[in-house]
C-alpha cells in the first residue's frame, strides 16, 4: 500500500519569492527553494480565528498564518487550488498548541505527507491519529520530486510500533476500533529499580492491551488511565463529530464523572477584531452550543464563561469559569493523579505533583469512548533551580531564560519530562510553580512536574478544604535515571523580556540597547492570570496609584483573571482600586488576547505590546509585534509607556 503523493510538493521556505512563485504554480525543487523555515508553529498553519470550522471547510485554509519576513503567501484556498500533496519545511515543525484542527486542515487540503527535519511532539501524534504521514527523511523529497512511489513501510521507519500501528490502520479510531478491546489495568511492576516521579505515576496508570507492552520504556507506545479528562469549546465539536461518525446514536462514554468541560475561549469573542473581521462570531456561538449539548446528552460537568454583563447583574449566582487547566489544578487534579486536556498547556497542573499533558481532539475521542489515552512513553530532564530568585525576578523571567539557552532552542526539551526540583523551586508557591509546568509547552516537553510537598498540602487545604496526605513514593527515587540534567542559579537571574516572535528570543531587559515604546500592555493568561500574578500587578500598581501616576499615555493596560476564584481573592484584597485609579481595564476571567480572543490584542501590525502570556507567536495576539514579560514588568511597562522594570520605574521616580 502507497499514499497517493502525486501532487506538488510546497516548501515552506524562509525566502519570500521562492513563496510567491510557487503560489503562481512554478514548478520548484528542494534546492531552488533554499532554507526551509524553522519553527512554524500551529498558530501558522491554523490561526485561532479559523478554529470554529472543524469540517472539511478546514481545507481551505492551512498555513494562512505562515509568516515569512513579515508576508503571509499562502491565501484561503491555494492549497487545495494547488494540487499540492506533500509539504516540506525545517526544524520543530507544529510547535504551539494541541489544536488537531492543523494537520485535518492540511489533510482536507490534500496533504498527505508532512517532511521536517524535526516534529513537536503534540502536532506529531495528532497527525498519526488522523492518518496524516509525517517524516524526518529529507531524503525522501528527490524521490518524490521524480515522482516515485514511496511505501508506508519507509514512512514509518523509526517509528515506535504503536505509532507505526496507528498509521497502519488509517488512524487512532479505527485502530481502536480493531485493537482496544481487550483493554485492562497492567499491574505495578514496582521494585524494577530507581524510578523518577513521572515514572512511578504512569506505571500505576499503566494499561495492558493486545498490541503494547504492559510495562513500556521510553520511546515504546503505551495507554495509560486518566483520572481526569478534559475538553474546551474549540475541541468538543470536532470531537463529538468524530464520535457520532464511528459510533452513532448509541455513542456511550466512558466514567462520565471523570470528564470536565470548559467555556475558556469564547467569553469576549464578540470583541474579537478578527473574529468580528473574518465573520465568525455566529459559527463561534453554534461551536458553543453544540458543546452544550453534547455536555447535557452525557450528563457532563460544564462550566461555562462568565460574561461583564452576567459579571456586573446584582445579585447573580454565577458558576465557576475560568481558563480550563487553570481551574483544574485550583478543583480538580491531585498529586499522583494522570490528567489529559485539549490544550496544550495542561501541564499547568504538573506543578500540584501530577503528570498533566495536552492531547488532541482525536486522542480525547478515543479516551472518552475507552478511558485510555494514547502517549509515547518520553524521557525525563531533572532541572535543578538553585536559590534565591533574585529580588524583582519570578517565575516567568526563570522559564525566559531557560527557552532561550540555545540547547533548547535546538530541540534538547523536545518530548521530554521536566522534573523542577531546587531550593529556588522549594521556596515557590504552587502558583508560580504552575508558570514553570505550564510553560514547559514552550520549552517543547511532553509535561513538567514537582514533586508535592508541604507547600502542595498548604495549597490543597487552603483553596480547596482538601486535607491531603502525602504518601513516601511521591517523589523521584535518589538514583532514578534522566536523560539530562540542567542547572541554573536562579540568583544571578534578571527581569527577562522575549522580543517579538518566538518565546526563545529571551534577553535580560536590561541588555536592551534602545527604549521599547508600547501601544499595549496585557496582564492575564492561564500563565499571568493567577494569585500570585495579580499580587504583582497589585503591588506594582498601588505602589503607582500612591505617587498619583496612571498608566501612561496613549498605553491601554488589560488585566485578565484567570478564574473566578482569582477575581473573587482580588476583590476580597481590595486591589481592584488601585487598578481602577491608573486606568486598568479589567476583564472576566477566560482566555483573551493569548489566543486573539478578545481585548488586548493589537489590531494594526505596527502596534507594540508587552504581554505576560506564554506565547508571542505571529499573529498569534494579533497583527502587532508582541514582548513577552513578567506581571511586574508588564505593570510597571504600562506606567512607564516603555519596556521598564518595576525597579527601574521605581529608581526613575525617585
Amino acid at each position: 500500500m502507497k499514499p497517493d503523493l502525486a501532487g506538488r510538493v510546497l516548501y515552506l521556505a524562509r525566502n519570500p519569492a521562492a513563496m510567491a512563485d510557487q503560489m503562481a504554480g512554478r514548478p520548484m525543487t528542494l534546492a531552488q527553494a533554499g532554507p526551509l523555515r524553522d519553527e512554524v508553529s500551529t498558530d501558522e498553519i491554523t490561526p485561532v480565528a479559523i478554529l470554529a470550522h472543524y469540517d472539511d471547510a478546514l481545507g481551505r485554509y492551512p498555513y494562512t498564518g505562515f509568516t515569512v519576513d513579515g508576508q503571509q503567501p499562502i491565501a484561503a484556498g491555494a492549497v487545495r487550488a494547488g494540487g499540492f500533496s506533500v509539504t516540506v519545511a525545517g526544524a520543530r515543525y507544529g510547535k504551539g498548541s494541541s489544536r488537531e484542527h492543523s494537520p485535518a486542515a492540511e489533510k482536507l487540503a490534500g496533504i498527505r505527507l508532512v517532511v521536517a527535519e524535526s516534529f513537536e511532539r503534540i502536532y506529531r501524534q495528532n497527525a498519526d491519529n488522523i492518518g496524516l504521514f509525517t517524516s524526518t527523511d529529507l531524503g525522501l523529497i528527490p524521490r518524490i520530486e521524480r515522482g516515485e512511489a514511496i511505501a508506508i513501510d519507509e514512512l514509518v521507519t523509526g517509528r515506535d510500533a504503536l505509532a507505526a500501528a496507528i498509521l497502519r490502520a488509517g488512524g487512532l479510531l479505527r485502530f481502536g476500533q480493531l485493537h482496544m478491546q481487550g483493554i485492562r489495568p497492567a499491574a505495578d511492576a514496582g521494585g524494577t529499580g530507581p524510578r523518577t516521579l513521572f515514572e512511578k505515576i504512569v506505571a500505576r496508570h499503566a494499561l495492558a492491551t493486545p498490541v503494547t507492552p504492559a510495562h513500556p520504556a521510553a520511546g515504546d507506545g503505551a495507554f495509560v488511565r486518566a483520572d481526569r479528562r478534559f475538553i474546551h469549546e474549540y475541541y468538543t465539536g470536532m470531537c463529538a463529530h468524530m464520535l457520532q461518525a464511528s459510533f452513532g446514536p448509541a455513542l456511550q462514554l466512558a466514567d462520565p464523572s471523570t470528564i470536565v468541560v470548559f467555556e475558556d475561549h469564547t467569553a469576549y469573542v464578540a470583541q474579537s477584531p478578527a473574529h468580528l473581521r473574518m465573520g465568525l462570531v455566529p459559527n463561534i456561538r453554534a461551536m458553543v452550543q453544540a458543546q452544550r449539548d453534547f455536555a447535557q446528552a452525557h450528563g457532563l460537568t460544564l462550566h461555562r464563561t462568565l460574561t461583564d454583563e452576567e459579571a456586573a447583574a446584582p445579585g447573580a449566582q454565577h458558576n465557576e469559569a475560568g481558563i480550563s487547566h487553570a481551574m483544574v489544578a485550583e478543583r480538580y487534579a491531585l498529586p499522583g493523579e494522570l490528567v489529559v486536556g485539549t490544550d496544550s498547556h495542561t501541564p499547568h497542573s504538573g506543578a500540584l505533583g501530577c503528570v498533566a499533558f495536552g492531547v488532541g481532539t482525536t486522542d480525547m475521542a478515543n479516551a472518552f469512548v475507552t478511558g485510555a489515552v494514547r502517549l509515547t512513553v518520553p524521557q525525563c530532564l531533572r532541572v535543578e533551580l538553585q536559590g534565591p530568585l533574585a529580588a524583582g525576578t519570578t517565575a516567568k523571567d526563570v522559564l525566559l531564560h531557560l527557552l532561550a539557552q540555545p540547547g533548547i532552542r535546538a530541540g534538547a526539551g523536545v518530548g521530554k519530562v521536566f522534573e523542577f526540583c531546587g531550593s529556588a523551586v522549594a521556596a515557590m508557591s504552587i502558583d508560580e510553580r504552575a508558570t514553570l509546568t505550564n510553560m514547559v509547552a514552550e520549552l517543547g516537553g511532553f509535561t513538567g512536574i514537582v514533586a508535592p510537598d508541604a507547600e502542595t498540602v498548604r495549597f490543597l487545604q487552603e483553596r480547596r478544604g482538601v486535607d491531603f496526605v502525602l504518601q513516601d513514593w511521591m517523589a523521584s527515587d535518589a538514583d532514578a535515571a534522566y536523560a539530562g540534567h540542567i542547572v541554573l542559579d536562579c540568583s544571578a537571574l534578571s527581569p527577562m523580556v522575549a522580543r517579538p516572535g518566538d518565546p526563545g528570543n529571551g534577553v535580560p531587559l536590561a541588555a536592551l540597547d534602545a527604549p521599547v515604546r508600547l501601544d499595549i500592555a496585557y496582564g492575564g493568561s492561564c500563565t499571568a492570570g493567577k494569585r500570585e500574578d495579580f499580587d504583582h500587578y497589585h503591588a506594582v500598581l498601588s505602589w503607582a496609584a500612591a505617587r498619583g501616576l496612571r498608566v501612561a499615555e496613549g498605553v491601554q493596560l488589560y488585566l485578565q483573571f484567570g478564574t473566578t476564584a482569582v477575581r473573587d481573592y482580588c476583590t476580597a484584597q481590595g486591589y481592584l482600586a488601585a487598578f481602577a485609579q491608573v486606568g486598568a481595564q479589567i476583564l472576566q476571567p477566560s482566555c483573551g488576547a493569548c489566543a486573539n480572543c478578545g481585548p488586548g490584542s493589537s489590531t494594526d501590525a505596527g502596534q507594540i505590546t508587552v504581554s505576560a502570556i506564554n506565547r508571542n507567536f505571529p499573529g498569534r495576539s494579533g497583527p502587532g509585534s508582541v514582548w513577552l514579560a513578567s506581571p511586574p514588568t508588564v505593570a510597571a511597562s504600562a506606567i512607564a509607556g516603555r519596556l521598564l522594570s518595576f525597579a527601574d520605574l521605581q529608581a526613575a521616580q525617585g
